[in-house]
């Protein structure tokens, strides 16, 4: 067996409604609201964050998660990119260029980290990165010691 792959002799596996904010209220909770921008597709997207969580659990680096985010995104025949580059442009010129982990389906950037906890930091680099392109929604997605996550939406009429 190879080191975390073995879920089946785990215990305390985790799963969405076990997940809180700083307010003490589900996070997941935000998912469930009607009208949510894409909120089939992320919802498909967490479950598979919390499947590759329970069985490879804290402690790995992050492209380790990130390509069993994309074995789990392709068991459910989603189409994921991973480190897709984008460019940033500034008054009609490019000013740089970042790799998007993973954006699926063309409609959501997943930021993945492997981070004690998601700090502000985090979610301000996954708010620009939907700021500089036509996606209009983003997951963070945290393997801390603790599984967290969090969405983040920036509408194209605000870019």
């Amino acid at each position: 067996m190879i080191f975390g792959l073995d879920s089946s002799k785990q215990s305390n596996s985790f799963n969405r409604t076990r997940i809180t904010g700083s307010t003490g209220l589900s996070v997941f909770s935000e998912m469930e609201e009607e009208g949510l921008l894409h909120s089939a597709l992320t919802e498909r997207i967490i479950n598979c964050y919390y499947n590759v969580y329970n069985k490879l659990r804290y402690g790995f680096m992050e492209k380790i998660y990130e390509n069993a985010m994309l074995i789990e995104l392709k068991k459910e025949r989603l189409k994921a990119e991973s480190q897709k580059r984008i460019e940033v442009l500034y008054e009609g010129s490019v000013v740089g260029e970042y790799f998007a982990d993973i954006v699926v389906e063309d409609l959501v950037i997943l930021e993945l980290k492997a981070a004690e906890r998601i700090c502000p930091e985090h979610s301000y680099q996954l708010l620009n990165y939907l700021k500089a392109t036509d996606i209009e929604v983003g997951l963070l997605l945290n393997f801390g010691r603790k599984p967290e996550f969090v969405r983040k939406t920036f509408l194209n009429i605000h870019k």
